[in-house]
């Protein structure tokens, strides 16, 4: 132990004496760890860290699934009470919906985003209330007392966290709920999944919504617990069984004689939490693991090179009888003393980075609020800078106990380097450069994928466009003529702003995360056994929608003001719905079909326009086809408000928020956007991955370039004497260069070579990350590593050009 005391306070004294040294390989180290350590955190997290719930790894989500359609629905109410009942492999079953309300009553109106749930649904995720009780059985019963659970963050925010709160009533959607629980500060159930809820009340179901016709009624969603000791497979294969009984006893027609058209698939909800990021994170980590081992070859090229400096000191100890491992453990000490001061430093690095992820893209990733340095991400910073450590000094220590003791020691011998240092260095300079392509071409792809990925034709034009939502509560607007009543008047006084080009109302804009979709039937068309039903998504769009967002008029017409609800029921259809279901006819005049009235009657629609195709779920690939009904003829309360303004859109919000509250002051205005931030937004995963890619293949090029630059300037620096005997010999400055810069391409073409077939391979990783881009891109291929040689040139050259101009009277006096 006192030994190893002396050895740490000899490195200290070393490292201390050579400043520049020390500083160089600390702060290549901090940057590959620091790189690690952020990664990790995210990784740690995200992935391995388990959800906060009672046994997570059996909770599951049960969805109905289109293999037709390659489409993941919902749930139904007779699909939930029947799978409860027959399923065998679940200790308890819950479902939920989607829910929204108006807080009023208290400060500013302000819109919450919450479920609907039932009394078993805290249960099944092992959540106690923090004050007050959860939701009972009896309460999911139709015309029961409105009472909610508030989140905790909620309740602190809005009530001053009032423990007097519960019992108490608040407004919401202008009708009074008792609140009855709150829930435990760590509770955030739907931010995993991009929708954090602050408020959870019952859900109840009508008699209607219970019937086995309404079983393609799908807005639940249902999480259920396995019992333990079932393993995944065995519960798909028991809904599978439960699928194939429901089709044989309620699906009729096409549905009875196509097993393939409807079934029941499962999901862990770990996966639904992290399966969209899983990929990319890994490729992270691959990426900066690369940084790191390139790191440790640049600092292993220091020490061999200071090793050859320190030949007789170390000479010396070994004559007055130090052994050969106690030199290498001096020397691996010191190594290791780097490895962990770049730890530190690369401790804070990584701290410093997890904050810049954050920055740079909180909104898609999940579980964001987890996310930092914890036990966990210190222990894996402490291991690697131990591994690095010994990687990077365990090869230099054993080349550095090597020495030839009578060599060494000669007063005038030079410190020269044996072949095998010198061609260990120039393998790790090969490494460097092989792995820095590889990172490179990586990079590469995604940056040509993203750059794809902004040439396409999202169908409308986002600039200069304002976007908001409106939700109006049943209590104060009943009916139909009430609601298009409030929003024909808003968007007139809207378009009357000055600065206004335009404005108009929707059921959802573009690429907001918002998808309806629904069956239809065309008229005098009939669906075949082995069919399935027309399906495509479904917008309501008021007057001037269209034109506000500059979506193209292919044929026919516009919605009209005159498209009220007494007029003729009219729709819009998409150019890929013309295409399909009209290829080689006109279909203005055509009918189409998808609801009845009151009465049963079927409404028929007559189709009035064919318009372009909008990306609804963003760039990359394609949507359904999609057609539009009227919002005059079917108002619905919540809608979105698009305003085409002449200047910076968010500059209008204050006057367009002005024309609401003048129409209601309690209504709240919320998801207040731009079409380009959304447009954005919706690349935001794709330009995160290649952002930081793009970092950690930039350090790595710099590094492997800086590391080649080393070698040949120690290089030089080592042939001093034998160059300045070839230019007193007669060679020319274009010798001498080329002698230089030919062994310092000749390891950059190596590294070059190696790195393309590892290129290669990596691309195949990455392949699901790309779009409209082969994994194999010429190029890519082609110009990275052309790039990398132009740079390794430019590191070979600056030693070269040094070595050129040696006065050969002075190398042949060197040493």
């Amino acid at each position: 132990m006192e030994s190893f005391i002396q050895d740490l306070r000899y490195a200290a004294r070393m490292f201390v004496k050579n400043p520049g040294f020390t500083a160089v390989a600390i702060i290549a180290l901090a940057l590959g760890i620091g790189a690690n350590s952020a990664i990790f955190s995210v990784v740690n997290s995200v992935l391995l860290r388990p959800l906060p719930y009672d046994n997570p790894e059996r909770l599951m989500m049960l969805n109905h699934f289109y293999p037709k359609l390659d489409l993941v629905a919902g749930d139904s109410v007779p699909g939930y009470f029947y799978y409860k009942d027959h399923s065998k492999s679940f200790e308890e079953m819950s479902c939920f919906s989607t829910w929204a309300a108006n807080l009023t009553g208290t400060g500013d109106p302000e819109r919450l985003a919450g479920l609907l749930v039932t009394a078993n649904f805290f249960p099944v995720l092992g959540v106690t209330s923090a004050k007050g009780r959860l939701i009972t059985p009896d309460e999911n019963q139709i015309g029961r007392d409105h009472v909610v659970i508030l989140g905790d963050g909620l309740w602190k925010r809005r009530f001053g966290g009032d423990p007097g709160l519960v019992g108490k009533t608040i407004q919401l959607n202008g009708e009074n709920y008792t609140v009855v629980g709150i829930t435990p500060p760590g509770f955030q159930f739907g931010s995993e999944l991009g929708r954090p809820t602050e408020i959870w009340a019952p859900i109840s179901f009508t008699p209607q919504q219970m019937q086995p016709n309404r079983w393609r009624n799908e807005f639940l969603t249902i999480v259920a617990k396995l019992k333990p000791g079932i393993s995944f497979k065995s519960a798909q294969a028991d809904m599978d069984k439960i699928a194939d009984d429901v089709r044989k006893q309620y699906f009729q027609g096409q549905d009875a004689s196509d097993a393939s058209s409807w079934g029941l698939q499962l999901q862990p909800f770990t996966e639904l939490v992290v399966g969209k990021i899983r990929t990319m994170l890994f490729v992270l980590l691959g990426a900066v693991a690369f940084v790191l081992l390139i790191a440790c070859a640049n600092v292993a090229n220091l020490l061999l090179a200071r090793a050859a400096i320190r030949q007789k000191e170390i000479s010396i100890r070994t004559a007055l009888g130090a052994s050969r491992m106690r030199v290498i453990r001096q020397l691996l000490s010191e190594s290791v003393m780097l490895a962990l001061a770049g730890g530190i430093l690369g401790l804070l690095i990584g701290k410093w980075g997890v904050e810049l992820l954050l920055t740079l893209d909180r909104s898609n990733i999940p579980r964001a609020k987890e996310i930092g340095l914890d036990f966990r991400v210190v222990g894996f910073t402490f291991a690697v800078s131990m591994l690095t450590g010994v990687l990077f000094g365990l090869v230099p220590a054993i080349q550095a106990s090597k020495n030839d003791l009578n060599h060494s020691l000669k007063e005038g011998g030079r410190s020269g380097v044996g072949d095998g240092r010198k061609h260990f260095r120039s393998a790790l300079v090969v490494a460097e450069m092989a792995l820095a392509l590889v990172l490179l071409i990586g990079a590469g792809l995604l940056i040509r994928s993203f750059m794809q990925l902004q040439q396409v034709d999202p169908g409308f034009q986002p600039n200069g466009l304002l976007t908001m939502q409106i939700s109006l509560p049943a209590t104060n607007y009943p009916d139909a003529p009430k609601i298009d009543a409030f929003f024909e008047q808003t968007v007139q006084g809207v378009r009357d702003l000055p600065g206004v080009q335009s404005a108009a109302v929707c059921s959802v804009v573009p690429m907001n995360g918002s998808l309806s979709s629904a069956s239809f039937i065309i008229e005098g068309r009939n669906v075949g056994p082995d069919e399935m039903a027309p399906w495509g998504n479904q917008w309501y769009a008021g007057p001037g929608y269209f034109e506000t967002m500059k979506i193209p008029l292919l044929k026919g017409r516009f919605f009209r003001d005159s498209d009220g609800p007494d007029a003729t029921k009219v729709a819009i259809i998409d150019e890929n719905m013309k295409r399909k279901f009209w290829p080689d006819e006109d279909p203005i005049g055509k009918r189409i079909q998808f609801n009845s009235d009151a009465q049963g009657n079927i409404i028929w629609r007559e189709i009035v326009g064919v318009v372009a195709h909008v990306k609804h779920k963003g760039l990359e690939g394609d949507s359904p086809v999609q057609y539009y009904l009227p919002q005059r003829q079917f108002p619905l309360r919540n809608m979105f408000l698009v305003v085409k303004t002449s200047t910076e859109p968010t500059a209008m919000t204050t006057s367009v928020r002005g024309v609401i509250r003048e129409m209601d002051r309690n209504l709240p205005v919320f998801r207040v956007t731009t079409m380009d931030q959304i447009v954005a937004d919706s690349m935001s995963q794709r330009r995160f991955a290649m952002l930081l890619l793009g970092i950690f293949a930039g350090i790595a090029m710099l590094l492997a370039a800086v590391g080649l630059y080393g070698v040949m300037a120690y290089s030089v620096s080592q042939r001093t004497h034998e160059i300045g005997i070839r230019i007193a010999l007669g060679a020319t400055t274009a010798d001498v260069l080329r002698l230089i810069v030919g062994h310092g391409m000749l390891l950059a073409i190596i590294g070059v070579a190696i790195g393309l077939i590892g290129g290669f391979m990596s691309s195949m990783v990455i392949r699901s990350m790309l779009f409209n881009v082969s994994a194999f891109d010429p190029l890519t291929f082609v110009a990275i590593p052309t790039l990398l040689t132009i740079i390794a040139l430019l590191a070979t050259f600056v030693p070269a050009r040094r070595a050129s101009k040696v006065e050969p009277m002075t190398a042949l006096h060197y040493e």
